[in-house]
């Protein structure tokens, strides 16, 4: 219990004194993370969409992909990207990798399944009549869309905060991809495996306390929104 004790007060003492490599670190997180969620979200939610709504000869396959893909192992995601952005991979002219750039591709690979996923139950989930009613009152493909997505905000929220969730979290792929490197590509998760691999124990609970507080503030602001929105 010492070392936890210990993790809090390193945490408030680095938070009130402005640690310029903590805040870095942080920023960075809220970043690459953000962004990745962003993507898979513009990606994922209209992939989602379709996929729930339409029938085509393969589609069962396609889902049980995206299904497979929601337990992705990280490490594995981080393995194939840098396989593909080393300097002698397909794409290692661009110099990428061990850049946040890298980091957020390797992020994104594992949110956008996720994302898409909960995006097709939440679609699934509405009355298949609702479309018909739609169709009929002559709304155009957008604006049928718009609408089932907003009949189905509260399991899109939920795929939101699923899909941030399982990307500020990981620390396999982000290691991978970006190296850990200093005032480059250090992350919250990465910063905290360096710490307890230097035996810095205070240090990397501090770094813990910090994570577990920045994801559980966005994931309350999103679900705060989730919840106003049921109510409205």
């Amino acid at each position: 219990m010492d070392i936890i004790w210990q993790g809090f007060i390193k945490a408030l003492e680095l938070l009130f004194t402005g640690d310029h490599d903590l805040f870095e670190i942080t920023l960075l997180t809220i970043k690459v993370s953000g962004t990745a969620t962003l993507i898979s979200v513009l990606i994922g939610v209209p992939l989602g969409t379709f996929l729930a709504l339409s029938l085509f000869p393969g589609r069962k396959l396609i889902v049980s992909i995206v299904n497979f893909g929601m337990g992705l192992p990280p490490v594995v995601v981080g393995l194939w990207v840098s396989i593909f952005l080393w300097r002698y991979g397909p794409l290692g002219f661009l110099g990428l990798m061990y850049t946040p750039i890298a980091m957020i591709i390797a992020q994104s690979l594992i949110a956008f399944p996720i994302v898409t996923g909960f995006t097709i139950a939440a679609i699934q989930q509405l009355n298949p009549k609702l479309r018909l009613q739609i169709i009929a009152i002559g709304a155009t493909w957008w604006q049928t869309l718009f609408l089932l997505a907003r009949e189905a905000r509260m399991g899109l929220l939920a795929a939101v905060i699923a899909g941030f969730g399982g990307v500020v979290s990981e620390v396999g792929a982000s290691m991978m991809v970006g190296g850990n490197i200093k005032g480059q590509t250090a992350v919250l998760t990465t910063a905290t495996v360096l710490e307890v691999s230097k035996g810095n124990l205070d240090i990397a609970m501090a770094i813990s306390f910090i994570l577990l507080t920045l994801a559980y503030g966005i994931t309350l602001i999103l679900t705060i929104q989730q919840q106003w929105r049921r109510t409205s």
